[in-house]
């Protein structure tokens, strides 16, 4: 290395080092320091990529994901046809069949991930904040939801809503809220301590508004750490649940569905199975990736380097 770059390279830190101290907010240093994870923010691009030609990419295909071309039945990858990624064994084109898989399994994550977030943090604030009893009650009762088998909730999700797979999907992200509510239960244990809450007290806000005016803010690293990983799991939790029959059902379709066609007829019919499995794999690396990216970005530790 030059001794010009040298010097670039100390100027640069020493720059970046004193704009992050000079007035720079917990996020903003946090997003700096995500740039610079070259495997976040490479997954990043993918995981925009897989989000746009989700929403987008069955409209640029000229098959549609449910009807069949009757001249190409069970037909292998091929350009001349037009069928890029294959036809199935009714004739559909499993390209389109696999944008729109994507789009369904990114819808179920993301109004999962949601519901979770949402209850975790109101839950976990309210328990972390009011303390004693009110405490130790709430958190006994997520003891007792952790101990009760997830499938057997499935289950019964499924007789309560029937075949409503956002319905469903909502409420098994009511189910995910858990571990959410644990974390955010112990950051609020630590800021109710803190001076600027003693100071919302000594002005006479209301419990609730510092709850949700002081508190939930300043929980906003744990809370995106979280849910970025919280994504790839309800991403695989869909794609398990489809391929026991418990998910999506047809008309719809999902990754974990086409996964689950492809694997009955993988010996002679591979690519049903490889184009939806490479799929699901890359997305959920993409996000995986991006997830730790988030938290090494929020880390304390990562903050004093």
């Amino acid at each position: 290395m030059s001794i010009r770059s040298i010097k670039e390279n100390i100027v640069e830190d020493t720059f970046t080092e004193a704009v992050e101290t000079s007035g720079r907010s917990l996020i903003q240093s946090a997003m700096l320091r995500f740039y610079r994870n070259k495997a976040a923010m490479l997954s990043l691009i993918v995981l925009c990529l897989l989000i746009l030609a989700a929403i987008f990419g069955p409209y640029f295909v000229p098959f549609n994901y449910e009807d069949p071309d009757w001249s190409a039945f069970r037909a292998p990858p091929s350009f001349e046809s037009g069928h890029y990624f294959g036809t199935d064994q009714n004739g559909r084109d499993l390209l389109a069949r696999t944008l729109y898989g994507t789009r369904v399994s990114l819808t179920v994550a993301f109004v999962a991930t949601l519901v979770s977030v949402l209850i975790g943090v109101s839950y976990g604030a309210i328990a972390g904040y009011l303390g004693g009893r009110v405490d130790q009650a709430l958190m006994r009762f997520v003891d007792i939801m952790y101990a009760l088998p997830y499938i057997l909730f499935v289950i019964l999700l499924m007789v309560i809503f029937g075949r409503n797979v956002f319905l469903l999907f909502a409420a098994i992200g009511a189910l995910e809220w858990l571990t959410m509510a644990r974390i955010v239960r112990g950051q609020t244990l630590s800021l109710k301590e803190r001076e600027f809450i003693e100071a919302a007290r000594a002005t006479g806000l209301s419990t609730p508004a510092i709850i949700f005016r002081h508190i939930v803010p300043n929980l906003a690293g744990p809370v995106v750490i979280y849910a970025a990983l919280t994504i790839p799991e309800i991403v695989a939790t869909e794609s398990f649940l489809s391929y026991l029959g418990f998910g999506i059902q047809e008309p719809l379709t999902s990754l974990g569905t086409l996964i689950a066609e492809g694997a009955d007829v993988m010996e002679v019919l591979p690519w049903l199975l490889f184009f939806p499995a490479a799929f699901l794999v890359t997305l959920l690396i993409s996000l995986l990736f991006v997830g730790d990216g988030l938290r090494d970005a929020f880390d304390s530790k990562e903050r004093k380097r």
